[in-house]
């Protein structure tokens, strides 16, 4: 049986045009991740990823790991609701082309349904625009969570691609 996937490449240009989310209570935070410890995004990837089908680094190795956060160029930030961990974003900013990608972001599940989402969104691409870049990207689809797109295009990202995946 194959199934359709429907995926969006979003973008936005200026901080000018985002339709920001302010910070939903005063328990919530966002900050850069300390250190560069693997184990984190691991942590995230596969909790927040699991609902949403996110499968190619399921099979990577410690070292595999360890390699992809070791990229001076990638940035993991953490949403933190009340102290306790809550959501996470990574920013990969690409000098040589002077933009940032928005690699992976999400919320855990017991923290659905909090007005999280938009928060920590509006917090990557302010993020992405205080490092210098002219364009802030990231890519959703319909395996992800059901508003996913709609919160993108809520903070003011528009899609420049679209795709139809066949598995």
């Amino acid at each position: 049986m194959t199934e359709k996937i429907y995926r969006s490449y979003l973008e936005i240009r200026s901080p000018s045009e985002l339709k920001e989310v302010k910070k939903p209570s005063k328990d919530c935070v966002v900050q850069l991740a300390d250190s560069k410890d693997f184990q984190l995004n691991k942590f995230f990837y596969k909790n927040i990823g699991k609902n949403c089908q996110w499968i190619d680094r399921l099979t990577w190795t410690d070292l595999n790991w360890i390699d992809y956060i070791s990229n001076d160029q990638l940035f993991t930030y953490i949403l933190k609701d009340k102290n306790e961990i809550a959501g996470y974003f990574e920013l990969l900013f690409k000098k040589q082309i002077n933009e940032v990608e928005i690699a992976y972001f999400g919320v855990l599940d017991e923290y659905f349904g909090r007005k999280l989402g938009g928060y920590l969104l509006s917090e990557a691409i302010k993020n992405s625009f205080t490092m210098g870049c002219d364009r802030v990207w990231a890519h959703t689809c319909s395996l992800d969570h059901k508003n996913a797109l709609k919160n993108y295009l809520a903070r003011g990202m528009k899609v420049f691609k679209s795709e139809i995946l066949i598995r």
